[in-house]
């Protein structure tokens, strides 16, 4: 989107209301947005669940960890192309033909999906629909800030975002309803295309973006848009705005130039917007390396690791989870205005730097603790289901739950509710079946843990730091941190920063169990966060309650970490004691 979401005052809200309750058309315009946003929440959210049953059907993938990061992160590849199309799409076919398109893209993806027959098809259907969503992400924000009264944009571009954390929580719901159906994770994915299917017949109900509309010189069709959606005493208003803005941009392009190349030139060469976008990038970046998208993509699976081995329950849990990411998405909405973005950022990073910490240590004392293997208990199933790395030890006597795993076998728990011990087996679905028989637990992930309740709650809290600083303050920031000029090619900059960040972290998280363990891993997150609180406390700036150009003014002067003021404070008291 251009520039990102805008924080909304509580007038805003309030005006929504009034206009929403009082106009059917507003409320059509506000949802078919915010499917938008659940778009994006619920392929964000789904992939968690439903890998865990696609690894039961395909064995490949079950086997192979890198073909489980592909299978999730082929998505945010696709994101990663169609956020950069989307802004040629944008400005050549028209908002609304971009977000129809892009609802096509991903009804595609999702039936290609729901009927993959090879884990190939399900990574050409991933990538279809991270496409669409790629391009929803940006335009569907950006057709909202052009085709909504501008006193209620920040309401309705809020609720876009909120919407994304309850498209989220909808997945996780959807994956918990279809654990006990044939199909699936066919089920679980194929859903998600039903979303892009009602967005797309509300948006056939709604007009272009007015603004795009002006640009491209159809002037009267614009107007017409204008009195549906202002009042009367508004409109004239509305399309001198337009046209100052058209002008402006039409003179900037004569400035900056049109090509990409010489849009970019301009822009490193301008200390203001360098160091804005120091700022910018290091916020986005450091969202995702605090590991968060590890946690939505593969949340029941590290409940999983934390030794609670039914799918159902992992996947309730992992509700919880993306429940507490909606109540932070909405302590952000009332916390950011007050507090400040950078004050915010820092407070978010300390809180999800301790939660890291505390996941490292329970991890560790998870797999210190893990349950022994009994010998008689296991050599009890026979040598062909026996773990052939615990045959040709030399010394079984050392071996536990936790090392039976790292020899990429499994753990059969004795009958018991503490599971004291068990058998180190073969990973084969033959052997898991002779287990279940016996009605014994079977442990692939994880082992069984007195404490495994506790990872999951240091996990909920972990989403609770993050999600009313980290998880919005840096699009916000990005919003406010750019000359109006450089606006679109510096947020796009900074969006596809995030989207890359993103990819790295989905596409190695779970090698990095592999290598260093859970708690070698939290760890590492661990040591980014440290890294993105220091780069964020020495390159961002406060831009709370700053105009445009003074944040241009404050960037150009140059940024005193050490001081702590915000010139728009003490412009403000200056003026009071005067």
């Amino acid at each position: 989107m251009e520039g990102g979401p805008e924080a909304a005052s509580k007038q805003e809200f309030t005006e929504f209301w009034k206009r929403a309750t009082s106009s059917p058309y507003i409320m059509r315009l506000a949802l078919s947005a915010g499917i938008g946003g659940l778009l994006f929440g619920y392929d964000t959210g789904v992939i968690s669940g439903a890998l865990l049953y696609i690894r039961e059907d395909f064995v490949e993938v079950d086997k192979k960890l890198w073909l489980q990061e592909v299978i999730v992160s082929m998505a945010v590849a696709g994101a990663i192309i169609g956020a950069a199309l989307g802004g040629w799409m944008n400005d050549m076919l028209g908002r609304k033909t971009s977000i129809l398109g892009a609802d096509i893209v991903f009804f595609l993806g999702a039936i290609v999906m729901a009927i993959a027959p090879a884990p190939w098809v399900l990574v050409v259907g991933r990538i279809l629909v991270g496409f669409g969503v790629g391009i929803a992400s940006m335009t569907s924000p950006l057709y909202i800030s052009e085709a909504s009264p501008a006193a209620i944009r920040g309401a309705i571009v809020c609720i876009n975002g909120l919407l994304i954390t309850f498209g989220q929580f909808l997945s996780y719901l959807i994956n918990l309803a279809f654990t006990k159906t044939p199909g699936t994770w066919r089920w679980m994915l194929g859903v998600a295309g039903l979303p892009a299917v009602v967005q797309f017949v509300l948006m056939l109900t709604l007009p272009e973006s007015p603004r795009w509309l002006y640009n491209q010189g159809k002037e009267n069709e614009s107007r017409k848009i204008l009195e549906k959606i202002y009042r009367a005493d508004e409109i004239e208003g509305e399309i001198k705005a337009m046209r100052e803005a058209v002008e402006q941009e039409k003179q900037e392009e004569g400035l900056i130039g049109q090509t990409l190349g010489e849009k970019m030139k301009a822009a490193f060469s301008n200390v203001a917007v360098r160091r804005g976008l120091y700022a910018g990038v290091t916020a986005q970046v450091a969202q995702q390396f605090v590991g968060i998208n590890t946690v939505m993509y593969y949340s029941p699976t590290i409940v999983q690791f934390a030794g609670i081995a039914s799918k159902s329950t992992a996947l309730a849990l992992s509700l919880v989870t993306s429940g507490l990411n909606a109540v932070g998405s909405i302590l952000s909405m009332l916390c950011i205005d007050k507090y400040g973005r950078r004050k915010l950022m820092l407070l978010s990073l300390i809180a999800i730097i301790i939660c890291l910490l505390t996941l490292t240590g329970v991890f560790y004392q998870a797999a210190t603790i893990a349950p022994p293997i009994d010998n008689v208990d296991t050599l009890s199933f026979g040598a062909n289901a026996t773990c052939q790395a615990y045959l040709d030890a030399p010394n079984v006597s050392s071996w536990n739950c936790m090392k039976c795993l790292k020899a990429e076998c499994a753990f059969c728990a004795s009958t018991g509710g503490n599971h004291l011990s068990g058998a180190c087996l073969a990973e084969t679905k033959e052997v898991r079946a002779v287990c279940g028989e016996q009605k014994r637990v079977w442990f692939s992930d994880g082992c069984p843990s007195k404490i495994g309740v506790l990872a999951v709650i240091v996990l909920g809290l972990y989403i609770l730091a993050y999600s009313p600083g980290m998880g919005s303050v840096p699009w916000v920031l990005n919003s406010e941190i750019y000359p109006l000029r450089f606006r679109g090619i510096c947020g796009g900059i900074a969006a596809v920063s995030n989207w890359c960040a993103n990819l790295i972290v989905s596409l190695t998280f779970l090698s990095l169990i592999h290598a260093l363990g859970a708690a070698g891993t939290f760890l590492l997150f661990a040591g980014f966060s440290t890294i993105g609180l220091i780069a964020i406390y020495l390159l961002v700036p406060e831009t709370k309650g700053l105009q445009f150009e003074e944040v241009e003014k404050l960037l150009q002067k140059g940024f005193n970490p050490c001081d702590c003021t915000n010139p728009k404070i003490d412009e403000e008291k200056a003026s009071t004691s005067k």
